[in-house]
């Protein structure tokens, strides 16, 4: 991921889903938002669909509803609940039903679902209240399944991008931390979310899943993805635009562009019949 800040579960803090205005900051620009953030491997959506169309399916923490979208696309019903109004109202201007909500505050109202997803969001849920919740909304046999992108820029980029964001605001806690960490320690925290699943009681034996794919990016795709990414989003311009700068220069000296190696990780469970 851009190295600062993680946006992986227990990456980033300790308890990142205490950080509301963090949270709920991704609206400030959500048309590049839902523009510039990576659409998820087919391979993941139609593992966790399994052939099956008509399914119900609640997504939390939606966003714009980049993965909502593509549930839509594989013949769901997609309800999607979100924290951030200006976030919600896009996601419903591309199609998408959306509730404005945090979802331990949500009132589900006797619904129920088939799946339950969080894509790229369950950092920002209290993950012992989440997952009781998410157990609760689903239908016996249905799916929780949290997932996100793991994505480190090449070390010339990741460093440049830290140097410029300790500058920036050199009293953040990110500060200090690697410029780049292997995917191992993704996968341990995700490995984390299924022991809280276990805890629960309410869930059949977890699964972790792994996709690994590649995406090409020019110097100006990947300059306007990182402004996306929580911390930057709280960034006063010139802040943003010393860190871009910095970053720009970074991928000319590497002719432009370059390859970034993506991996989807995820944690899935079924709910105890």
């Amino acid at each position: 991921m851009p190295t600062l800040p993680r946006e992986e579960p227990g990456t980033a803090a300790e308890k990142p889903y205490e950080a509301r205005r963090m949270a709920e900051s991704f609206g400030v620009n959500a048309e590049r938002y839902d523009r510039a953030r990576p659409t998820y491997p087919d391979a993941l959506v139609d593992q966790i669909v399994t052939g099956r169309s008509g399914l119900d399916v609640l997504d939390v923490g939606c966003g714009t509803g980049i993965a909502g979208r593509q549930f839509q696309a594989a013949g769901c019903s997609v309800l999607g609940v979100e924290p951030d109004a200006r976030m919600a109202d896009f996601a419903r201007g591309r199609g998408l039903q959306v509730e404005v909500a945090s979802f331990e505050e949500w009132e589900p109202a006797g619904r129920r679902f088939d799946v339950v997803i969080a894509a790229q969001a369950w950092h920002w849920v209290d993950p012992v209240a989440g997952a009781v919740k998410a157990a609760e909304v689903l239908r016996p046999g249905g799916r929780l399944a949290i997932f996100g992108h793991v994505y480190e820029p090449p070390i010339e980029v990741a460093e440049a991008f830290a140097a410029a964001f300790q500058r920036a605001v050199p009293d953040s806690p990110f500060n200090g931390q690697p410029a780049r960490r292997p995917v191992e320690v993704y996968q341990a925290a995700y490995g984390k979310i299924a022991d809280q699943l276990r805890e629960t009681g309410r869930f059949d034996e977890p699964e972790q899943w792994r996709f690994d794919w590649e995406r090409s990016y020019t110097r100006d795709e990947w300059l306007e993805l990182i402004p996306t990414t929580g911390g930057l989003t709280q960034l006063r311009p010139d802040q943003l635009t010393d860190v871009l700068d910095a970053v720009g220069k970074a991928i000319d000296s590497l002719g432009g562009r370059f390859t970034m190696p993506y991996t989807t990780l995820a944690t899935t469970a079924v709910r105890a019949a």
